[in-house]
């Protein structure tokens, strides 16, 4: 092994910032080590963290092992604790060009062996010009950093701090290389990505940069925002959902629960109405939208009754692509305190939650054919609608581009042009 191995966990903003550490890493001159970007989403996430890691050490037996990310953050001690484990850095370090120069001479010398400072004294996100990554067709780009909010059941704002917004003008240069280098889709990427603007001056809203970016790179053929918060949805970007062809109509929502009752024990700021209220709204501005969305099942304290509110949210609100997260405890939050439901009823909660979805996404990729769709080759035979349904051809597409296609049937899990 010459080159560092990275091994990451969780999210998409995890990865993109991978590929950073990356850059940061061949810089400094970082060779023969393992980097390990973990999640902490759930125990569950931790604890694959702690396999990832072992199954790591068994296959390069020599090589120092960097652990990092939201969990080493979180959990220092944790992984420190572990043999396998040469060094923990904190989610602030693993971003700074002098971590990995202080790395590269010697993993095994004096550099301090856990590098996690406060998470939350840290006040602004740094824009990495990264060359993108994911598919050669897509780039994510982040915009946002941590949280301000504190539902009780996420341990995120802890690992992530406290919310950091990318300025609008370092967002847009980062575009403009990409789409330079031949992307005709970008992603904004972030935690918490509603909040974006509220820590810069004169206080943008997220709609604001998105107007700003399909202004400002005009050659940019398609851009997609990840998971929002429906609540804080602002007027520019509902006009920019109205007006503009090209900001993708498909949005994943932050929803978690659709019993008011529960949605108050996460400590969310909206209620069933208001996320009802604003598929409505959005769906009214773009009749061609199609909303994902997060939902959790055997939240504490959560009835028969309370489930049901949230399983016929999945239709009251039109959802079509679900995220479904089975309830495990997360040392730490207030809702691991509270009384909890038998894992037998949450396995059978999310279980017919996903039924619910996939139900809900079959209807929509039979209501697609005959019908014709702009989409983005991912690879020869695979690419994306606009509403973000994968697609199969039988002949092969030019990677990157965006064709034509009719759809002419589907599987029950993709179309078929």
């Amino acid at each position: 092994m010459t080159a560092p191995v990275f091994a990451t966990l969780g999210c998409r903003l995890n990865a993109y910032e991978t590929e950073a550490m990356k850059a940061l890493a061949a810089r400094a001159g970082l060779r023969d080590a393992v980097v390990v970007n973990t999640c902490a989403v759930t125990a569950e996430a931790v604890r694959k963290a702690r396999q990832e890691i072992r199954r790591l050490r068994r296959a390069h037996p020599e090589a120092p092992i960097i652990v990092t990310g939201c969990a080493a953050q979180t959990e220092p001690e944790t992984f420190a604790a572990m043999p396998e484990v040469t060094r923990v850095i904190g989610n602030h370090a693993k971003m700074q060009p002098s971590t990995w120069a202080g790395l590269a001479p010697d993993l095994i010398g004096a550099t301090e062996r856990v590098q996690v400072d406060d998470i939350m004294s840290v006040a602004e996100t740094a824009g990495h010009l990264i060359d993108g990554f994911g598919t050669r067709a897509r780039a994510y780009v982040q915009v946002q950093n941590g949280c301000d909010h504190r539902c009780t059941f996420c341990i995120i704002p802890y690992g992530r701090g406290n919310s950091r917004s990318v300025p609008a003008g370092v967002v847009v240069e980062q575009i403009r290389r990409l789409v330079g280098r031949g992307y005709n889709e970008v992603v904004l990427t972030g935690v918490d990505l509603t909040s974006w603007g509220a820590d810069l001056p004169a206080r943008p809203r997220l709609g604001d940069l998105v107007r700003r970016i399909l202004r400002l790179v005009p050659d940019l053929k398609r851009l997609r925002i990840s998971s929002i918060d429906s609540i804080e949805a602002d007027p520019a970007l509902m006009e920019a959902i109205a007006t503009e062809p090209r900001l993708m109509p498909h949005l994943h929502l932050s929803l978690q629960a659709g019993d008011d009752l529960i949605l108050k024990r996460m400590k969310r700021r909206h209620l069933r109405d208001d996320a009802i209220a604003f598929c409505e709204a959005a769906r009214r501005l773009r009749p061609d939208i199609v909303f994902g969305a997060d939902i959790i099942a055997g939240f504490p304290t959560e009835t028969e009754a309370m489930f049901e509110n949230s399983l016929k949210l999945v239709e009251d609100c039109g959802l079509t692509w679900l995220h479904v997260f089975p309830y495990s405890p997360r040392k730490g939050t207030p809702a691991a305190r509270m009384p909890q439901v038998p894992g037998p009823a949450i396995r059978e909660r999310a279980a017919r939650l996903r039924a619910a979805g996939a139900a809900r996404a079959e209807a929509h990729l039979a209501a697609q054919v005959g019908r014709a769709h702009a989409v983005l080759m991912e690879s020869p035979h695979l690419g994306r609608t606009e509403q973000f349904a994968e697609v199969a051809f039988a002949r092969p597409g030019p990677v990157g581009q965006i064709v034509g296609a009719t759809i002419r049937g589907h599987d029950g899990d993709r179309l078929l042009a």
